[in-house]
């Protein structure tokens, strides 16, 4: 029987802009940058304000597909393992956004970590958080850090520091192909 939170009806959003947003960080964190620099602050409310209403919540879309992305992946890898993903991704994510008090409000992290087990038992981290109503402010930078966090840990499992965005970035790469096969088909 097909759940309502089945990928297969979750909008997909913006997994572009969203992957660069976790890809800068990432790359700032790799130069030894643990402060988010003025400038890049202020890029970041300059793309943030231009993306209006639906652009944002294609955004968080987007975020919610890549957490997908990566949470396949790791339950793949864990699969090869032995191990559950659930018990192995989860416990370390809590304590990684416990640890960023500053940043990621108390209240946020229970929506979190039910968004990576949604997306570790194959449900969409988007249609789940839906069914308990409008993100909320608080969420914005813990699903930015869960993100961040997942691609991190898969950049450290691969000891590759742009694996986790080369595989996001291949599967785009793979669905513009798909999307021009289609499109010439129909032109036929």
């Amino acid at each position: 029987m097909s759940s309502t939170c089945d990928p297969q009806y979750a909008p997909a959003g913006d997994v572009g802009t969203a992957l660069m947003v976790i890809d800068s960080r990432l790359k700032a964190v790799y130069d030894g940058r643990t402060e988010v620099d003025p400038e890049q602050r202020r890029l970041d409310i300059q793309l943030t304000s231009s993306l209006g209403p639906t652009g944002a919540q294609d955004l968080i879309d987007g975020v919610c597909t890549i957490i997908f992305m990566y949470m396949r992946w790791l339950r793949m890898a864990c699969e090869d393992h032995d191990k559950d993903v659930v018990e192995y991704v989860v416990p370390n994510l809590v304590a990684a956004l416990r640890r960023m008090p500053r940043s990621i409000s108390p209240e946020a992290i229970p929506t979190m970590a039910g968004i990576v087990v949604a997306a570790g038992t194959g449900l969409s981290p988007s249609l789940w958080r839906e069914q308990y109503g409008e993100w909320t402010r608080p969420e914005m930078n813990a699903l930015e850090a869960t993100g961040f966090l997942l691609a991190e840990l898969i950049n450290r499992v691969t000891d590759d520091q742009e694996f986790a965005s080369r595989l996001v970035g291949q599967a785009l790469t793979d669905a513009d192909a798909l999307r021009s096969a289609y499109d010439d088909e129909d032109e036929d």
